[in-house]
């Protein structure tokens, strides 16, 4: 999957985070390109990719100094450890061996069962209110295990251990998967089966995937393809118009409609979920570029009545659609 899969409101964290590292915000944002009345959805990618950048330096920490100091280029040290692992289920031992040996890294855990492999990370030594080194190391995770076996890693679970914020319904595009907030642990859960994948790449890709970063984070959240993507993708034109019949998503796909739900269930989708996922994120980038009313917005998106779009968006979301009107980036000072 391609496109902006930024963490929720990151710009507006990163920018709290470098307060309260006594930064100086304000040239920060002026160096980014961001405006202290820039709103969340208007951040682009490479504004929250050198904004990040800026804190990695500034901070001289890849945690931005939010716990154990992580010198610069200790996920370079990592990744250089796990590209010549044979399998996923290497790699991930590697990885569990590094961060032991890189003391100040967040502890890894893996465990596999009969179907799943669970993969646990320590948070607990970050001093993180924002939650947002917790998930750039989730997403880190995650991301790099795609990349190194060119392949989509989708989550069977995804478990965060923190409140759910009023942007929770982002998750499900960051991640793929819809977290359960709250829990004990932080877990990123995902077929037993995917272990045996090959680590299909070479020094010179890594170099590009290092070069890269964290851009290549926030824009690409699956390698490879799967049948929720590629439908995904066909309902994508559904925003802006008719929304295709599952049959004629079959058609496209050169695939029977019960073959395809059938593929789709698989994954732990549907049609109808991939649609409301879409419709969902539609609706909360709208409402935080603040460039329709709610009315026209529900029409849009197909509700018959403005009443209805406002009970989905709250099942949604646990949230009025008010709720997510655009706010700015930067606090105030």
């Amino acid at each position: 999957m391609s496109g902006s899969i930024l963490p929720p409101d990151v710009a507006r964290r990163l920018v709290l985070i470098g307060e309260r590292q006594g930064l100086d915000v304000a040239s920060l944002l002026r160096r980014t390109g961001i405006s202290a009345g820039t709103r969340p959805g208007e951040v682009t990618v490479a504004q929250a990719a050198e904004l990040t950048q800026e804190l990695w330096c500034l901070t001289g920490d890849e945690l931005f100094g939010l716990g154990p100091p992580v010198p610069l280029h200790s996920f370079r040290l990592v990744m250089r450890s796990v590209l010549h692992a044979p399998d996923l289920r290497a790699a991930l031992h590697r990885v569990v061996e590094a961060c032991q040996v890189l003391s100040t890294l967040p502890r890894v855990r893996v465990s596999a069962e009969e179907t799943e492999v669970e993969v646990e990370l320590d948070v607990s030594r970050l001093n993180d209110p924002e939650h947002l080194a917790a998930e750039l190391v989730a997403m880190l995770i995650h991301r790099v295990l795609g990349w190194l076996a060119g392949r989509r890693i989708g989550l069977r679970r995804l478990e965060l251990p923190w409140p759910a914020p009023p942007s929770a319904a982002a998750y499900g595009t960051v991640f793929g998967r819809q977290p359960r907030f709250g829990g004990a642990r932080l877990v990123l859960a995902f077929d037993q089966a995917l272990l045996d994948a090959p680590v299909i790449r070479d020094e010179k890709e890594l170099d590009d995937y290092l070069a890269d970063q964290p851009n290549v984070w926030f824009v690409t959240r699956d390698y490879g393809s799967s049948a929720a993507d590629r439908v995904r993708r066909i309902l994508e034109h559904g925003l802006r118009g008719q929304w295709p019949t599952p049959d004629e998503i079959g058609s496209r796909l050169s695939v029977s409609p019960q073959h395809l739900r059938r593929l789709l269930r698989a994954e732990h989708t549907s049609i109808g979920q991939i649609k409301e996922d879409l419709v969902r994120d539609a609706a909360i980038a709208s409402l935080t570029r603040g460039e329709e009313s709610v009315e026209e917005l529900a029409r849009r998106l197909g509700f018959s009545e403005a009443s209805s779009f406002r009970r989905a968006f709250r099942r949604w979301t646990g949230q009025p659609p008010g709720a997510y009107r655009r706010r700015p980036v930067a606090a105030s000072g």
